[in-house]
């Protein structure tokens, strides 16, 4: 009897520990999407900024030519 009621216990501890593994995973991926959202409105002004000073740039050459 004393067996059985180990490995239930051992068993109640195994899906315990999963759970608290499956809840920070779950925490870490929302942060990493979150991560991914702020770099990709980042790359996105970056690349805005990029293009208003490739117009500048070419509407300068050209009024050089």
């Amino acid at each position: 009897m004393f067996w059985a009621m180990l490995a239930i216990a051992v068993g109640f501890v195994g899906l315990a520990v999963l759970g608290v593994l499956a809840v920070k995973v779950f925490v870490e991926a929302q942060r990493l999407g979150r991560q991914v959202a702020d770099t990709t409105q980042q790359i996105n002004r970056a690349a805005e900024d990029l293009e208003r000073a490739a117009a500048g740039t070419a509407r300068t050459s050209r009024e050089l030519l």
